[in-house]
């Protein structure tokens, strides 16, 4: 009887609203979770009872039925945190974790660092990333993102440049003597530089000018700090010449001397490259250090020697790169944070603790580093918001209200003409 088919169309109609009533529930409840993603229920007709076969048409409905969940992966709001752990993803992926249920996925970039060192979320699976090697180049090592040393080794100066002009207006002629340096040279410098130990030195340079063109430079420490010799004393370690052209730049450059001798158990011999610049012989422009008529001076030096140091803080930048600050000023990077990428995002699945995991129809995760291959990039002491939009839920609540009353109104219809029908065998 049809009548009596009615009241079962009704019934599912009445299923399909109270489960979509459960999945925009679900949407408003997770409104403050950090990474959520709203979903939206999609559904489909019953099959329906033909009424002329195979001919087609003539057709009537059975009711409907939830068909599939789809997740909405829209980019939720970025919020700032100041939080230095907090990350957040802006484009496609997501952060790659592992835990006791083998690996999954979050766009939740809430993290800390553990007791080990070791950058984790809340719940405890810990973070993957690519690491970098002993120099801090970020390899394609996939691993945990974790601190392994809290000390920095130091490190010897090798190379130091310089950047600097000689005044071509300087008088020739004066002879350079290490007992009375500071009247017998036309100018002179000072910088830093470090032993094997990290010990930092003080090392002064003084410039003569020998011809129009032609300077030496003497590199000296005090005595105190070289091996053998005798404080208040300075005692030359290195030594050398400078040929310029005529219109300022340096064409070439000779060192008749380089050995820097430290003291209190330090490297013997220690060779550091005081670098001027590529000269005009080698190729270079010869513009680094120069002989115009301006007053000498040093514009610039740096160095690649640090003492000793101990973790002060750590921070990620916007490529998603941890760096280790040390109390000697130098930053080291730690690791790189991974992101994946897949085919079908629609397809994962949910493992709840804001998680998703793999699945068949979602395809294999594509792990890869931040802004690469289309996957999103990294935004450092921020979170990614909800994507529930809280008034346009009221409004799917409302209308899934009238549909289960439209629906539970069919079935009370039907089960009137079905009363009218009992009620005939009574008249």
């Amino acid at each position: 009887m049809g009548i009596l088919s009615s009241l079962y169309t009704g019934v599912t109609g009445l299923q399909a609203s109270g489960e979509a009533l459960g999945i925009f529930g679900d949407n408003l409840a997770n409104a403050n979770t950090v990474g959520f993603k709203t979903s939206r229920p999609e559904f489909q007709d019953v099959i329906s009872k033909s009424l002329k076969g195979v001919l087609g048409g003539n057709q009537i409905g059975r009711g409907t039925k939830l068909s599939h969940v789809d997740t909405i992966f829209a980019q939720g709001s970025i919020t700032q945190t100041e939080r230095p752990t907090d990350l957040a993803i802006t484009g496609d992926g997501f952060f790659v974790i592992d835990g006791v249920e083998g690996r999954s996925f979050t766009r939740n970039g809430v993290f800390n660092f553990d007791k080990e060192g070791t950058l984790s979320n809340l719940d405890g699976y810990r973070v993957m990333g690519f690491q970098a090697d002993e120099n801090g180049i970020i390899t394609n090592k996939l691993s945990t993102v974790k601190i392994d040393r809290t000390v920095i080794d130091a490190k010897r100066s090798q190379k130091v440049n310089l950047s600097m002009n000689l005044d071509i207006r300087a008088e020739k002629g004066k002879d350079f003597d290490m007992e009375n340096p500071d009247k017998t040279s036309q100018y002179s410098n000072g910088f830093t530089v470090y032993d094997s130990a990290g010990n930092s030195h003080l090392v002064t340079m003084y410039f003569n000018k020998l011809e129009n063109g032609i300077w030496d430079w003497h590199a000296t420490v005090d005595g105190a700090e070289i091996e053998g010799g005798t404080k208040g004393k300075l005692v030359e370690c290195a030594a050398g010449k400078l040929k310029f052209t005529t219109d300022g730049r340096l064409q070439e450059q000779e060192i008749t001397k380089n050995e820097f001798n430290f003291g209190k158990g330090a490297l013997p011999g220690q060779k550091i490259d005081l670098n001027f610049g590529t000269t005009i012989a080698e190729g270079g422009t010869g513009l680094q250090t120069t002989q115009y008529g301006t007053n000498s001076d040093l514009y610039k030096h740096t160095q690649d020697g640090y003492s000793a140091g101990t973790l002060a803080g750590l921070s990620f930048n916007d490529d998603g790169v941890l760096s280790a600050v040390f109390t000697n000023g130098e930053t080291v990077n730690v690791a790189q944070v991974a992101v994946a990428k897949f085919e079908n995002n629609e397809a994962l699945f949910k493992s709840g603790q804001n998680r998703y995991r793999e699945s068949k129809n979602s395809g294999q995760p594509f792990i890869g580093k931040p802004g690469e291959g289309g996957r999103g990039r990294i935004i450092p002491k921020s979170v990614e918001s909800s994507t529930t939009d809280i008034a346009n839920e009221f409004i799917n609540l409302m209308t899934t209200q009238r549909n289960f009353q439209a629906n539970a109104r069919a079935i009370s219809t039907a089960d009137e003409m079905m009363q009218e029908i009992i009620n005939i065998k009574r008249q």
